[in-house]
Order: structure tokens, then sequence, then C-alpha cells
């Protein structure tokens, strides 16, 4: 499928402070790929984070807010970013000392909501750690169909945050020494049946609207079959069903049903074979035609091209699959890109080329 030639939207500067192993640094870079080159642990990653953040959540490794300061920093961190091209605007996120678990968001000098970020930029990733994420548990790949999920719905984190507000309390409730309010139950039940209905439709109609993209993945790139398990149902029908399940879940000690116990399966189409079945090779190639695709979707739907993070990406990749993957990177945008070799991106042609070592970027 061919998708309405976009618009560009790229991070024109980034600027880190007190984040992870960065006392301070600024990041210029240009439309276009960006390579990120240095020795494990020099930082590479942390880079990405920091433009992970960018997005409503916990960033691409989900670690606690006070695990992301700087150790003998000031105790909290900053992250500020330059938006160039659409939407353009000046962003910044980050915690102080006196609240490391509290993160505060701001756009063009106001204060707003961190969900806000979603409306301007949109962003997709892949990190070593989910290279197996398709054989990994449920939650994983719930988590990675979120992430594609609220790059084409800003507002899905909204409900998810709220949902999972609800579902806790109700837990607490359900499990507490003494017995819950019926009336009050009810209320989160209702909470719980609004917001999950609208995770579980936008969940849905991502899945629906890629397929079409999916289909038309290129070689050396499988193609992928998505099928999405998530007891969808209208909100009065999910809160009657969790209200029924009151004793069963007190038991149980947990919501035993609703949209966070989503199952997302994926085939491997050339094979037909469930995707946990293929070598991590096949599999990170599966992940790679799938962000592909989302791309595209995302570009289409939104008429801007999304922002990807691709973390150690030539790994488990053969030379053919990676030959094929720098050449369609240009065409995608701002890709920001890292490994240990510069020589491994000597075949794409990139934006911008830095090299990461204590605790410094430069150009490269």
């Amino acid at each position: 499928m061919a998708a309405p030639f976009p618009a560009d939207a790229w991070i024109g500067r980034l600027s880190l402070t007190d984040f992870r192993s960065y006392g301070a640094a600024e990041i210029v870079a240009a439309p276009g790929p960006v390579v990120i080159t240095g020795a494990n642990g020099a930082g590479k990653t942390n880079i990405l984070e920091a433009l992970s953040l960018l997005a409503p959540g916990r960033g691409l490794r989900g670690a606690a807010l006070s695990e992301m300061a700087r150790d003998c920093g000031a105790g909290g961190w900053a992250v500020a970013a330059r938006l160039e091209g659409a939407g353009a605007a000046e962003l910044g996120t980050g915690t102080v000392a006196n609240a490391p678990d509290r993160r505060v968001a701001r756009a063009n000098g106001a204060g707003v909501a961190v969900g806000a970020f979603g409306e301007r930029l949109a962003l997709s990733w892949l990190t070593p750690a989910m290279d197996r994420l398709l054989a990994d548990n449920a939650s994983a790949r719930r988590r990675f169909l979120d992430r594609l999920t609220l790059a084409l719905v800003p507002d899905h984190g909204r409900h998810a945050t709220r949902y999972e507000a609800a579902m806790r309390e109700r837990t607490r409730l359900l499990t507490g020494e003494r017995a819950a309010e019926p009336a009050w139950l009810a209320s989160l039940e209702r909470a719980m049946g609004e917001h999950g209905a609208a995770l579980a439709a936008a969940r849905a109609d991502t899945v629906a609207a890629l397929g079409p993209w999916l289909d038309a993945t290129e070689a050396p790139f499988p193609a992928a079959r998505l099928a999405l398990d998530d007891g969808g149902m209208d909100p009065a029908a999910l809160a009657h069903e969790l209200g029924r399940r009151r004793a069963l879940d007190t038991a149980a000690g947990r919501a035993t049903f609703g949209p966070h116990r989503a199952e997302l399966t994926v085939i491997h189409v050339p094979t037909g074979q469930p995707a946990p079945r293929a070598s991590t090779g096949e599999q990170k190639a599966l992940l790679i035609g799938i962000l592909l695709a989302h791309a595209a979707l995302v570009a289409a739907r939104r008429g801007v091209r999304p922002l990807l993070l691709l973390d150690e990406v030539a790994a488990h990749l053969d030379a053919a699959r990676r030959a094929a993957l720098f050449a369609r990177l240009p065409a995608l945008g701002q890709v920001w890109v890292t490994g240990t070799e510069a020589a491994l991106f000597d075949g794409l042609s990139a934006g911008t080329r830095l090299e990461v070592a204590g605790g410094a970027v430069r150009a490269f």
C-alpha cells in the first residue's frame, strides 16, 4: 500500500541534565537517520530512553522514574527537546529531587499533562530486550500493542491509566480486611467498563488497520498476521461482568476478566506457524516488519511520520536484511539507531552521526 506523502517531524536538539550517565549533554540532529555508535555501556541506549520519554508512559526500559536520575547528581533529571517541522514545539519533561517519582511535562514553557506529548509526536521503538517479545508472556505483547495504539490514538494512554487505577482500587477493596461498600465497587466497575471498553476498541482498531499494511510487507522481511483475543464488550456489559465476578476476584486477589488480560497472537505468514516457533532472528525480522507497517499506517492516519528508535538493530539480522532495512530507513524520516561499530552502518545514508564515549556525545 502507498501512503500519502507525509510531513516531517524531527528532533533538532536534545538536551539531557542529570539523566542516567549524562551530567549534561546536548545533541544537535538533522532530519533523516541519526546513527549513534559507541562501546557497550557507553550510554547509547540512555539517549534513546530519553527520547522515548517524549511519549506518555515510562519509556523504552519501563524503569521507575527515580532510577533515571544520575548517580551523584542533584536528585532529579530533565530531558528537553526542540521538535522541528510539523507541530514544532519546545518539549521538556523530568523530575525534581523532592518528588523523584512524579514526572512533570512542559510544552512551549507551559505545564501540560505528559499525555499531551502524544498529540505532537508519535514514537515507537525496538530494543534487544524485545527480540523474544513474540515468545514472551502476554503482558509484554500487550505493552507492545499499546505502544502501537498510542501512536495512532493519543488518548489511549489516558484510558489505560484510569482503567488501571480503578482496577487497583477495586482489588484493594475486595481483598481488604473490611467488607467493601457495594456502591463504591459498582462505581469502580463502571469506570473500568468505560475505560476498558475504550482500550479494547482502540487495540482492535489498531490490529484491524495494520492488516493491509502487513499484507504488503516486502521481502526480505516476513509478513505477519495479528489477532487479538481481548474479551471486548461494551462498557455496561464489562461493568456487569466485573460485578458478577466479585467473589471470584476476591479469592484470586486480582481482576480475572477485562482488557488487562488480552492476548495478542502473531503468525509468521510464510510458514503459517505461530511466531514463537520461529528462530530469534526470524522473530526480530517479524517485529521489524510490523514496525515498518505501523510507521506507514501512522503516516497515512496522522499525516506525520513517527519517530522510530532502533536500539542495536543490527543484532540478529543477516547481511541481506540489514542492507534492506538500511535502504528503507531514509524514507521513514528521522530514525535513531544505535550500534557498537560505525562500520555496521556503512550502507545507511544518515543525516547525523554521533559517537558516545566517557559520558559525552560528539559528532562523528
